[in-house]
């Protein structure tokens, strides 16, 4: 057990002998069954009440996992009121209606009796919010932190307002316990988090929610959610939508809730109708403006839900930082072109409390998945924040991911000084524990980028990815494959780049930075020091295809083009035919190829998120086979699109025919390859990481058909 633990379990008792007196102490198995249960409020709560046999008085336990409140009703009169993590209370930032309501005796300690009224004995209590977030196990086998809800969690909690209860379907529950919760649990507020994919089962709990005789107030946030609002409202006139991130929108509902801001007041909502508190007319949207809540600041979790994640082998998950410094035209998020990085005093504690669960859990990994779209940001202090941030990391026991631009690397508009300066910073952040980071270099044809408004060229995202491979950065790349108003030259331009010898490079760890930022610039150089390896084996998901997704920039020039269609509101996109007709068949089919292998592929990754060493490498060896054989595949499509005219439509189905029977090849070489490939990956795993792979792989085999994940749409 932890120093800050023994620490918070002595106030923790010490609070329990000053409300009560004459109650049993906390010691022994008492103390090591509350430890876990610090960063799960009505857990403790729970717990404590058992210990009191309810007989000693009312229990409330709020306030966020750095601040932990204790509140305990005394026999005689009065309250007690405990701070654990030992923070005067005159440290806190009281919400605004605790000044009429909470009168504390010593508020310059972290114990004090206290004066509560019953408006705050209830507040503390209501409303009871649960949140959900939603999964398809059956296309993510493995689990992931569900960082979306615990952030809401605990800008819940910091207002120091109602319980929240935190569900995730990823960790057991499932479609039908989360209805039962609504149905029968009568939740004040339901809070539902739905992303890509998950539109079908957002339906069924917003069905059940509304068909009860008096809904609890509903609000469903998450990226799909934003896409589909326009649907959501015209289907549910009573359902609140969140636009942005939810935290301040989560304030601004528990206050609404309790009556003191009006529905229109609530930050970053989206409504229709007039059925809760008075507002807007049928048919007509607002978003409320946001408050001066800098939500940029704070952007941790709590951690309810870490134990369940790391017992099911899943993956931790952090942000440091929100939004981009780009506008890429396919992303249709609000915070593009804005960023903001986290308060870094708040990194190192939430750290700490990680790592203790961590410790209860040694055959995982300790790395941490930092899901920043853009880690290192802008601003002169840009370096140094990261530098700070993966120093922090490095300290705390943790290897890490994370994500940013390719031009945080190589940039046309800057000397050869900052090259060196980003190229040092690199190899340190190596040295700190960065186990790999993400690059979204999306294309290799110049004319592709420029649709994309990537703000960036394909000779210097070349350069960039030979400095990060010379430097020996542990790097992925996400690179769109097919886009509905690509050319057939294009898509050939697209395959001769991931097929590319040159980018690859061996690290050169005894060679001073500034030789390697002059080196890869010059081929004779390049050629020495190639790998030999094509780039396509450094890309994270092969044949992906681009989606007009609903308010995206890149969607409005398909529409102008005459390609776009009806809504689909399972992925939050539109339908959209390719100019080409020939890249669209292809285009389908790439996907079906990419859906069969999914689950599998999935798999293979979230396992090397949560291994180390050896087996690690095996499993990231697994992942190149896929790779290779979906390169391939690229050059059978462009082969069959070669076989008919653009200028005789009408060939789809003969197309489709020929294009499924090479991949119907492809697929029994890549079955017999694989097949041996994870036998000798097994012998590399242990316990259930091995069964899992094993169960996975068995799937995958029994596949036979080409159908596509998200190929049903509920109400396009």
């Amino acid at each position: 057990m932890s120093d800050t633990t023994t620490a918070a379990l002595d106030r923790l008792a010490r609070a329990v002998t000053t409300a009560h007196p004459g109650s049993r102490p906390l010691n022994g198995p008492d103390r090591a069954a509350l430890a876990p249960l610090l960063i799960s409020p009505n857990d403790l709560r729970t717990q404590l009440q058992a210990h009191l046999d309810g007989d000693a008085g009312r229990v409330r336990v709020t306030g966020t996992l750095d601040r932990r409140l204790l509140l305990l009703e005394r026999s005689q009169g009065g309250w007690v009121v405990a701070d654990l993590s030992g923070a005067a209370h005159a440290s806190r930032h009281w919400p605004s209606w605790t000044t009429e309501h909470v009168s504390l005796e010593t508020p310059d300690s972290w114990l004090s009796h206290a004066e509560l009224t019953e408006s705050a004995v209830t507040r503390l209590a209501r409303p009871d919010l649960h949140l959900m977030a939603l999964y398809h196990p059956e296309y993510f086998p493995l689990p992931r932190f569900p960082l979306g809800i615990s952030d809401v969690a605990r800008a819940a909690r910091g207002t120091l307002m109602g319980t929240v209860t935190l569900s995730d379907m990823q960790l057991g529950v499932t479609l039908e316990d989360l209805l039962k919760q609504i149905a029968t649990g009568t939740p004040d507020i339901v809070g539902i988090s739905a992303t890509f994919g998950q539109h079908d089962l957002m339906l069924q709990l917003l069905d059940t929610a509304f068909s009860l005789p008096e809904p609890p107030l509903v609000v469903a946030g998450g990226s799909l959610t934003a896409r589909n609002e326009p649907l959501l409202l015209e289907r549910y006139p009573d359902l609140l939508v969140a636009r942005g991130g939810g935290e301040a929108t989560v304030e601004g509902v528990l206050a609404h809730w309790h009556g003191d801001i009006a529905r229109q007041e609530i930050p970053g909502i989206g409504y229709t109708g007039a059925a809760r508190g008075g507002g807007m007319t049928l048919g007509r949207r607002r978003t409320a403006k946001p408050t001066a809540r800098d939500t940029s600041s704070d952007i941790l979790p709590e951690l309810d839900l870490l134990p369940a994640t790391l017992a099911r082998h899943g993956v931790a998950q952090l942000e440091t930082s929100r939004g981009c410094t780009n506008t890429c035209s396919f992303c249709p998020r609000g915070h593009k072109g804005l960023w903001a990085g986290g308060a870094p005093d708040l990194l190192p504690g939430i750290l700490d409390e990680i790592r203790r669960v961590f410790d209860r859990h040694p055959g995982i990994s300790r790395t941490l998945y930092l899901v920043d779209e853009e880690i290192i940001g802008a601003g002169t202090d840009a370096v140094s924040r990261v530098l700070d941030i993966g120093r922090t990391l490095h300290e705390a026991g943790f290897a890490w991911e994370s994500s940013c631009r390719i031009d945080q690397t190589v940039r046309t508009d800057q000397d050869e000084t900052w090259h060196v300066e980003r190229a040092r910073m690199w190899r340190t952040l190596v040295d700190l524990g960065l186990r790999r980071m993400l690059f979204g270099v999306e294309s290799g044809v110049d004319s592709i980028l420029t649709r994309f408004n990537k703000e960036t060229g394909a000779e210097q995202n070349a350069l960039a990815i030979r400095t990060l491979s010379a430097l020996g950065v542990p790097t992925r790349y996400t690179y769109i494959t097919f886009d509905p108003l690509m050319s057939l030259e294009e898509l050939k331009a697209t395959h001769a780049y991931q097929g590319r010898t040159d980018l690859l490079l061996r690290p050169q760890p005894g060679l001073d930075a500034r030789d390697i930022v002059r080196g890869v610039r010059d081929e004779d150089w390049v050629a020495k020091h190639t790998t030999g390896r094509p780039l396509h084996t450094g890309i994270s998901y092969m044949l992906v295809s681009m989606e007009c997704l609903i308010g995206a920039a890149y969607t409005r020039q398909a529409t102008a083009a005459g390609l776009t269609g009806q809504a689909e509101p399972l992925m939050g996109r539109v339908a959209c035919r390719y100019q080409d007709w020939r890249i669209g068949v292809a285009s389908s089919w790439a996907q079906r190829w990419v859906d069969r292998h999914f689950a599998l592929d999935y798999t293979l990754k979230s396992l090397e998120k949560v291994l180390d060493g050896a087996p690690r490498q095996a499993v990231r060896g697994a992942r190149v086979v896929l790779k290779d054989a979906a390169y391939q595949v690229l050059g059978d499509l462009i082969h069959a699109i070669e076989q008919h005219d653009l200028q005789q439509p009408g060939q789809e189905s003969a197309l489709a025919a020929r294009i499924e029977a090479a991949l119907e090849q492809r697929a029994e070489m890549l079955r017999h390859r694989m097949t041996s490939t994870v036998d000798e990956v097994k012998g590399r795993l242990t316990g259930q990481h091995a069964l899992t792979l094993a169960r996975e792989h068995g799937r995958w085999t029994s596949a036979t058909s080409w159908e596509l994940i998200n190929a049903g749409e509920s109400c396009a």
